[in-house]
């Protein structure tokens, strides 16, 4: 319903804001310039749909071959005893584990769309165990948060738009994106841990996560220290992080004596079809965007937030104009994709406002849409903390982002 209203008023503003400058500033073009931008965005989004077509296929298979191959399932198994002590409300071999795996699996390889699916089935599945049926669990309030910080391993989405648009290296946003979504999830997880007091100092616990924040951070306090080999990590760190994973997979079939190719055709086959399915929604969110752009609503938002800024005494205009897509991205993920494209486009794919958005795109989640969407598939109407949490993470993420732009991305 949330999503529905904003959508509304995405149309119904534009107009409003159209009739005051016929009205009272005398602008005869307006409506033309509106319509214009309506239907080139509704090319826009069908074209970059076909584009994003032939990544969602190259992941999509390769998914299928780690997971056919077992690699997904030697990660259930090395994160079993942490997830027994996030999740305790869930026996140790309930498909419910399985399930989340995988759903976290398809968030850090960036697929979006495979892992929703998945995640309706581990919602469903923990609602078994669920002694309310109307009121939202431990367990999928936890599963919540760690969908909206979204681990991010390999940001697919994010690096087939920027290659899309032309970027020098669309790979570059591959590090920031770990990093800001790594940290986000540490903090994510730590907030509802406090809240359900779990134990933080758990010997499993404490292993797990202190050990890679520990890594994660000696990584970023190296890059700090030594900004010469920033550009060498993101470009030879990620690209070989990305190899590195679909030769694995590879390997792993093979070993375990699976068909590679009709896994990864079959896999393809579902990527097509994920993409074909999400051409109405980017054409919709565009379409709205558009509109919003061309009337002005859009700059005028953006004026009123630079302005706040600046009475705070913040100068940062190359911050405030990717600002966008971090809140919308908590609302709508297609949005938000949308308002990052809007971006590329007004200040070039890389430039340091375009590529703090893609970070903000490839970091969190969408709070309101998995809401809705996976708590109202098994009929939970009381969240309880969900959404603040989800929220509270959100903003985490947004600051953890704009510190690693500046770490990362030269102004």
């Amino acid at each position: 319903m949330l999503l529905n209203r904003i959508f509304i008023g995405m149309f119904v503003i534009p107009f409003i804001v159209g009739l005051c400058k016929l009205i009272f500033w005398h602008d005869v073009n307006i409506f033309d310039n509106m319509v214009k931008a309506l239907f080139e965005a509704a090319k826009s989004g069908f074209e970059l749909s076909l584009y994003l077509t032939g990544a969602l296929c190259l992941w999509l298979g390769v998914m299928k071959i780690g997971e056919a191959g077992g690699a997904v399932r030697l990660l259930s198994k090395a994160v079993a005893p942490l997830f027994a002590k996030l999740f305790p409300e869930i026996p140790k071999d309930h498909p419910a584990v399985g399930s989340i795996m995988m759903n976290l699996s398809a968030n850090m390889l960036g697929l979006d769309n495979a892992a929703t699916p998945i995640g309706l089935k581990a919602m469903k599945e923990m609602q078994e165990l669920n002694p309310s049926k109307t009121t939202a669990s431990n367990a999928q309030i936890m599963f919540l948060v760690i969908n909206t910080a979204g681990l991010t391993i390999i940001p697919v989405s994010v690096l087939a738009f920027r290659s899309g648009a032309g970027s020098a290296n669309p790979s570059e946003v591959f590090i920031p994106i770990l990093f800001t979504t790594f940290f986000t999830l540490i903090f994510g997880i730590l907030m509802v841990a406090v809240k359900q007091k779990i134990n933080l100092f758990n010997k499993v616990i404490f292993g797990y996560l202190g050990g890679l924040a520990l890594l994660m951070s000696a990584l970023l306090f190296f890059i700090i220290k030594n900004p010469q080999y920033t550009d060498l990590i993101s470009k030879v760190g990620g690209n070989l992080l990305l190899l590195s994973i679909i030769i694995l997979f590879i390997l792993l079939a093979v070993k375990n004596k699976i068909n590679v190719y009709d896994n990864f055709i079959e896999g393809a086959k579902e990527g097509f079809q994920t993409a074909v399915n999400i051409i109405p929604y980017l054409v919709a969110i565009l379409a709205a965007i558009a509109l919003l752009r061309s009337s002005g609503s859009l700059d005028a938002f953006q004026d009123a937030i630079k302005y706040g800024l600046l009475l705070m005494g913040i100068y940062a205009d190359q911050v405030v104009d990717a600002l966008p897509v971090a809140y919308m991205k908590t609302f709508s993920g297609s949005g938000a994709r949308g308002l990052m494209l809007e971006t590329f486009n007004t200040y070039g794919v890389d430039s340091f406002t375009a590529k703090l958005a893609a970070t903000f795109q490839g970091s969190t989640e969408t709070t309101f849409y998995v809401l809705a969407l996976y708590f109202g598939s098994v009929k939970i109407t009381n969240t309880r903390y969900a959404a603040g949490l989800g929220i509270l993470t959100d903003l985490i993420g947004a600051i953890i982002a704009i510190i690693m732009a500046y770490i990362f991305y030269s102004l």
